[in-house]
């Protein structure tokens, strides 16, 4: 996932709501805590967000209702304007964007879920998903071609002469991803996407996201409240509170070392060895003998380490190369838990 230049950077972006933000925003004399600037008269809803999102990587943004986590999102796409800071698209200035060349970003470059399927109720699914297509000017022939493949794509083909109503609620959230998808976009913003399904359609739904995912490449930014969720999905992890983010690592990394309390509190029920990958725990070094795939869980390898006698067990790549040692009794603490 590395690239010389991010895809979308985020640099001490804030947002404010109140009676005259940019000027409170430019009058402040220190940052100031989300309680300070509450009793200010201001609703600090992002605050000094600073990070990078790399191309192909998925970033999943969660926490609790009112952390923030929509509001940056918007921030992101220009939906709605930063108080302070910068936000850079493929090293563009979003903020500095005319309405023109906006609208042409979002058409050509970013794709956008929401909770809400947003389908328009008398049309087809054939013409919900080419819906995009027709804003853009594309002719008839061309749309409709467009349409038919990423309605295969998400597995919905068939069900093209199909309305909206006569769709189950996993299907129409599948619409929604398609219409998304029609117009290719590089940057994909998922707002809660799964969050109004049930759990067996969540989880369907979640699979799916996943096979599109490897297949497709895209940068991704994700919302959910669901830890559980975006330890599934995840490349990267921000968990937000008050509007700033208390930390951004990868799903093993916020497991294995939690940076803050309140970061902690979402971890403590989560079943690690579920989420720790071999990579996480392998030191340099070089060993013989079979080695643990360094993309399984310790969940998944837990025969295979405990019926190792090594203290140091040999982690390798999918391709055969060698990533490092993995000590057995760390493995074992996280699987069985440590001995008192």
């Amino acid at each position: 996932m590395s690239d010389a230049q991010p895809v979308i950077s985020c640099r001490n972006v804030w947002k404010l709501y109140g009676p005259k933000p940019a000027a409170y925003f430019a009058g402040r004399t220190a940052a100031g805590s989300f309680e300070d600037i509450r009793r200010d008269g201001y609703i600090a809803a992002v605050r000094d967000v600073s990070l990078d999102i790399a191309r192909g990587e998925m970033l999943v943004v969660m926490g609790l209702s009112g952390s923030g986590k929509s509001t940056l999102v918007r921030c992101m796409s220009r939906l709605i304007d930063i108080t302070g800071g910068t936000v850079l698209v493929e090293g563009a200035d979003i903020a500095k964007m005319d309405e023109r060349a906006l609208i042409d970003l979002r058409r050509r470059k970013m794709g956008m879920v929401f909770q809400s399927f947003g389908l328009l109720p008398h049309r087809t699914v054939l013409d919900n998903v080419a819906f995009p297509l027709e804003m853009r000017g594309q002719d008839r022939h061309t749309r409709r071609e467009r349409a038919l493949e990423v309605i295969e794509l998400v597995g919905l083909k068939g069900r093209e002469d199909y309305f909206p109503r006569e769709l189950s609620g996993g299907q129409q959230q599948r619409v929604g991803i398609a219409r998304s998808l029609a117009i290719e976009p590089d940057i994909w913003f998922l707002d809660e996407p799964f969050s109004a399904l049930d759990p067996l359609i969540r989880r369907e739904m979640q699979d799916e996201f996943l096979r599109l995912k490897q297949m497709l490449g895209k940068t991704s930014v994700f919302i959910t409240h669901d830890f559980d969720e975006a330890l599934r999905l995840a490349d990267r992890i921000a968990i937000m509170k008050d509007g700033a983010i208390e930390q951004c690592d990868t799903p093993d990394q916020i497991v294995m070392h939690p940076a803050t309390p309140y970061v902690a509190k979402f971890t403590e029920a989560i079943e690690k060895s579920r989420v720790i990958r071999a990579r996480a725990l392998a030191r340099p070094g070089v060993a013989e003998g079979q080695a643990l795939a360094a993309d399984a869980t310790l969940h998944e390898l837990a025969r295979q380490i405990a019926s190792d006698a090594r203290a140091l067990i040999p982690v390798s790549e999918a391709d055969g190369r060698m990533l490092g040692l993995l000590d057995r009794a760390a493995a074992l603490d996280i699987l069985f838990g440590a001995s008192a």
